[in-house]
Formats: structure tokens, C-alpha cells, sequence
């Protein structure tokens, strides 16, 4: 059992009053709040730490070096990487897989290839891939959702067996209907065809333990503001291997080894990835963030977001009026309720919550395919994190009652 009412006290933000009344955060699949721990470790950082990483021989700039490289070896050990090798610093989830697709796609895949992606995939893991259709003339190709246990349907993958699939990319959690993807089984059958296997953990890595090893993903992406970090910090994750047949991304400063008049050589991995000067201030952060998530514990927050899914469930069920996507059963899913209210629009719902100080969010979640697929023009969407607990999703409830009743009866 989480100590919510403890972890909430880390949160300055929670603590807050607006119009005398307290505040619901329920927005957490597009940013988690701040601990004070990290809030604080970016002002200790500038205080004292303050200096560009990898090029300088003096105290300050090693200082902070090694910060920056630290948080690369925590980060290596949370999703249980081989090496610091494998770890690439960018800026958000939508750079690491635009990195994939700009350095391995544009020189891998060639014409009449296949990608493979899903319905319910966000515009980041759907956008650099059309872009590969018009550059290299490739082949989108989905893996549909069954619209009644809202899961993968994965009854017909085999009919895929005989295209020419070099890469096949999938939310390991969807970010509308919270449906977590069985990604080891479907990179088991990618590898069996030849393709690499890409995992958008931007919704997992925060909530549950994640460990690219077991799961065999040769690349995973997911960002730090979503797990309690900063903005502009994020990882790609990619095997060694494949990440040294690529070439680098961008091109620039530090991601050299030596330059002449005429031609450049890289640097070694990760840094050939890593061109200008880094958000070392945010890497540090991060770090910082990655040790407070695992005083807690993965295991913790997970089985703390999956009791806290079964109340919230049962909850708006229960309301008339109110349809919920995603699975029913709580082990197949994350935190993350998308709902519609009969006769009205989801924009109109997040705007009367927010009189309550309960904050959702309201439209299609950068998953506009998805939201075609189910029939809808948009959901109000309420999702969880380890600072919630029932008493939000309480307040949540009873306000929706009173829209019902404001506005339905």
C-alpha cells in the first residue's frame, strides 16, 4: 500500500488551493507533477554544478560530466539495459522515434517495405512513418483493435507473414484506451519474420516495470516529464548493435570524434546520437526522478494504479449515461479512462470539471485514427498516477453527477 496522503505532501503543486478548494490532477498520461526532490535538484544543479558536460578539464565541468553520465547508468538499470551504450538522451518520446525513423529508416528500408503499426497508436508513433512512405516508398500497413475488448486483435497476424515487414512499432500502453499491448509476443513474431520491434514506453515506463531485455524490444522511447522529470529530457533506447550500423541524427558538436576540412568522423555510442550541448541539467533531474520512482517501487505503483483502476471503473460505470473505453479486466490495462457523456462534448465535460479545480483532458490525445475507429469526435480522458487515489476519483464522479444533473435531466 502506497502512503498516498505522504506522496502528495512532495508535490507542491497538489498543495495548493484555487477558490478554496483543492486540486484533482487526473492529466497525468500527457505530464506527471514534480516531486520537490526534482524541483529542487534543477536549482542545486545551476548553484552548483553549472558547466558544459564532456569538454572541459576543470572541477566543474567533470562535476557536472559525471552527474550527467550518472543518470544514464540509473536509467540503464530501470528498464535493465545492457550498457550506457544503449542509452540516448532526447528530448521528449516523439525525437526518439523521429531519431529511428530519420537514422535507421531512411537507411534501411527501401521500397515495398512494410511498417506495421496499430489503431490505436499517438501521431508520434504514426507521423515519422508516413514520412518514410513518401521518402522511401514504403508500406503502412495496421495491426486492427478488436472494438469489444478494446485489445489488439491478433487472431489474423499471420496474414502479414508473407509481406515484407522490416519494422513493426507499438504503444506498450495506449494512451486513450490504456490497453497494454502484449509486446514481447508480437516482437517474438517480428523477429521471426526478420523486422525490428519499436516500443513507444511513453505510457508503461512510467507506471509499471519495464525490462527491454525480457520484453527483446530493440528499440524503446519514453519520456522524462511523464515520470515525474522535467521537460525536454527523454530516452531512446536501442540495442548496440543496431545502434552502431546508424548514422547519427544531427550533426554538430559533440557528437564527433574528429573533424577535418571535408569529412567528419563520429563519436562512439551514445554520444554520436547526442549532437550540441545536452539537457544536462534536465538528465541530472531525471536521475533524480528515476530515484524517487524506485524509493517508491514499480511493483508498488503498479499494483497501487491497478487497485486504483478497479475503483475508478467501478465508478463510472455506474453512471448512467457515461461510456468507458479500454479492457475491463484491470491486469490488461493502465490508468487511463476515456469517456464520452451522452449529449455532450468532451470539451464541454472538461471545461465544467474544471470549475471543480478536477482536471482532465478533453479531445482526440493526438490518436485521431483511433478516435475514427471508435466512432467518436472526442473523449474526456481522466488518467491515474501514484499521487491519486480514491478520494479523487470520488471528486471525480460527483461532479460528473452534477453535470448529469445541470445539464442531462
Amino acid at each position: 500500500m502506497l502512503d498516498v496522503e505522504k506522496i502528495k505532501s512532495d508535490f507542491p503543486i497538489l498543495n495548493i488551493r484555487v477558490n478554496g478548494k483543492r486540486i484533482v490532477y487526473l492529466d497525468n498520461t500527457a505530464t506527471s507533477q514534480k516531486p520537490i526532490q526534482v524541483i529542487n535538484a534543477i536549482k542545486e544543479f545551476y548553484e552548483k554544478y553549472n558547466a558544459n558536460v564532456h569538454r572541459g578539464m576543470y572541477r566543474l565541468s567533470i562535476k557536472s560530466t559525471e552527474l550527467y553520465e550518472n543518470s544514464r547508468k540509473k536509467i540503464v538499470k530501470f528498464i535493465n539495459a545492457r550498457s550506457s551504450r544503449e542509452i540516448v538522451f532526447v528530448r521528449n518520446t516523439s525525437e526518439a522515434i523521429n531519431l529511428i525513423a530519420y537514422s535507421w529508416g531512411l537507411n534501411s528500408l527501401k521500397k515495398d517495405d512494410v511498417i506495421l503499426v496499430t489503431e490505436m497508436e499517438h501521431h508520434s508513433n504514426l507521423l515519422p512513418w508516413q514520412m518514410l512512405n513518401k521518402l522511401r516508398n514504403t508500406e503502412l500497413r495496421y495491426i486492427k483493435i478488436d472494438k469489444k475488448s478494446m485489445e489488439l486483435d491478433l487472431s489474423n497476424l499471420d496474414k502479414f507473414n508473407k509481406s515484407n515487414v522490416r519494422l513493426v512499432s507499438i504503444a506498450h500502453v495506449s494512451n486513450v484506451l490504456g490497453t497494454i499491448n502484449p509486446v514481447r509476443d508480437i516482437c517474438r513474431w517480428a523477429h521471426d519474420l526478420g523486422a525490428i520491434c519499436h516500443a513507444d514506453m511513453a505510457q508503461s515506463a512510467p507506471h509499471m516495470p519495464v525490462n527491454v531485455r525480457d520484453l527483446d524490444v530493440d528499440f524503446a522511447s519514453f519520456s522524462g516529464h511523464k515520470m515525474l522529470g522535467p521537460t525536454g529530457i527523454g530516452v531512446l533506447y536501442g540495442k548496440e548493435e543496431i545502434f552502431e550500423s546508424m548514422p547519427p541524427f544531427m550533426r554538430g558538436g559533440e557528437m564527433i570524434s574528429h573533424v577535418t576540412k571535408y569529412r567528419a568522423e563520429w563519436n562512439e555510442l551514445p554520444w554520436k546520437f547526442e549532437a550540441g550541448t545536452p539537457n544536462y541539467v534536465g538528465a541530472y533531474a531525471y536521475g533524480v526522478a528515476i530515484d524517487y520512482l524506485n524509493n517508491v517501487g514499480m511493483n508498488s505503483i503498479r499494483k497501487h494504479e491497478e487497485k486504483l483502476s478497479a475503483y475508478a471503473l467501478d465508478k463510472l460505470n455506474s453512471l448512467n449515461d457515461i461510456r468507458v473505453f479500454g479492457p475491463l479486466d484491470i491486469r490488461k490495462r493502465g490508468g487511463v479512462f476515456s469517456f464520452v457523456m451522452k449529449d455532450m462534448h468532451a470539451h464541454d465535460i472538461a471545461t465544467l470539471l474544471d470549475k471543480d479545480n478536477i482536471y482532465v483532458r478533453s479531445g482526440v490525445h493526438c490518436a485521431e485514427p483511433l478516435a475514427k475507429v471508435l466512432h467518436v469526435p472526442a473523449t474526456a480522458r481522466a488518467s491515474v498516477y501514484l499521487y491519486n487515489n480514491e478520494e479523487d476519483i470520488d471528486s471525480l464522479a460527483n461532479s460528473l453527477k452534477k453535470i448529469k444533473r445541470l445539464f442531462l435531466s
